[in-house]
């Protein structure tokens, strides 16, 4: 199926800077608002302690909630509404962990029944979180993330530029450089900001092009879809990290499609200027890639308005993720070969015929 023309032009490469002012601009507010906030909002998955979900039958105010738990002491940190309104349900999270959950479970309830007998209160859902667990899960989350994009350099690297060896030789280096900062005791984000731009420099310095444009993309979506969670004050938990994860593979399955076809075209066309080849290619895939895109899109928005509460967020982080994916996949990946043959000033034809 193709609803776009074949023979369409779009000059995507000739508003480059523009959309890179936009990326450049966007990923500062969302920067600026992770530090002033001191990073995502953990749920109770990272940060650990005790999330009571309560149901009630008629309206009432999240400052109510707090005033009737007051005397449990139970450290609430924060009282939300939990999916419609009309609802009238809340997340209840506290910074007090306890293994008695039904007896809290029961607590709440009285509590809340005491204080407002003619609103009956239903305690649906009691989870809790040691601090430690949460931390550990926290540190594994970054790791698994830290080791998809790793991988990702690994198989771009061997896949468009048959350098298997000098992309394992770049992953050895890696892991070398977390061992290393590890002994000296470096928290975990930070060894991830480190592999990152050691990642970044080795693709450089290794002439790696498409596995330095796939991991700036990665890393552009997965900076963008954390800030808007950030923006939006919602909870950052499992289910979301699961959710990177499906972008990091979404945005790198769209921009490999888009990548095949420039190295075909590189071929095809190699006396043409190297803009003109990424933005036919990119031209060449746009059904491709909206289609795709438009298609997921129904199904995670399907799932967002329909889904309930407790998939709410998931949804929410895929569209974010998708929309900024398929972004990304034309104004990212895609110029950051350009830029790279601007750095190398040398143009991809040319080194290609000599090495014939």
């Amino acid at each position: 199926m193709q609803f776009i023309k074949p023979d369409i032009n779009i000059d995507f490469i000739g508003k480059r800077k523009i959309a890179f002012v936009g990326s450049v601009l966007l990923i500062a507010i969302c920067v600026i608002s992770l530090v002033m906030k001191g990073g995502p909002m953990y749920g109770i998955d990272f940060s650990g302690g005790t999330v009571v979900q309560v149901k009630f039958s008629e309206e009432i105010e999240p400052q109510a909630v707090r005033n009737a738990l007051l005397p449990m002491d139970l450290g609430i940190t924060s009282i939300q509404g939990f999916g419609q309104k009309k609802e009238h349900e809340f997340l209840i999270r506290a910074a007090k962990s306890t293994e008695a959950l039904e007896s809290l479970a029961t607590e709440v309830k009285q509590s809340l029944e005491s204080a407002y007998p003619k609103n009956k209160a239903e305690v649906r859902r009691v989870e809790m979180v040691g601090p430690q667990v949460g931390k550990d899960l926290r540190e594994k989350a970054l790791l698994a993330m830290f080791s998809a994009l790793l991988f990702i350099v690994v198989y771009i690297s061997g896949r468009f530029e048959l350098k298997w060896m000098l992309s394992i030789v770049m992953a050895s280096c890696l892991f070398l450089t977390l061992f290393v900062f590890a002994k000296f005791g470096v928290s975990i984000p930070i060894l991830i900001l480190i592999a990152m731009l050691v990642t970044l420099l080795l693709s450089f310095y290794l002439k790696l092009r498409f596995a330095m444009g796939a991991i700036v993309a990665l890393i552009h979506d997965v900076i963008i879809t954390v800030g808007v969670f950030s923006l939006t004050n919602k909870e950052f938990t499992l289910p979301i990290i699961a959710a990177l994860l499906t972008i990091i593979g979404y945005s790198l399955n769209d921009t490999i499609i888009v990548f095949d076809r420039i190295r075909e075209n590189s071929r095809k066309y190699h006396r043409q200027p190297y803009e003109l080849i990424i933005n036919r290619s990119i031209n060449e895939t746009l059904s491709r890639t909206l289609l795709t895109s438009v298609t997921t899109l129904v199904v995670v928005i399907a799932l967002f308005i329909l889904g309930g509460g407790i998939i709410h967020d998931f949804a929410f982080a895929l569209i974010i993720g998708v929309i900024v994916g398929t972004y990304s996949s034309v104004y990212v990946a895609s110029p950051v070969l350009i830029i790279w043959q601007q750095a190398m000033k040398k143009p991809i034809g040319k080194s290609r015929q000599r090495r014939r």
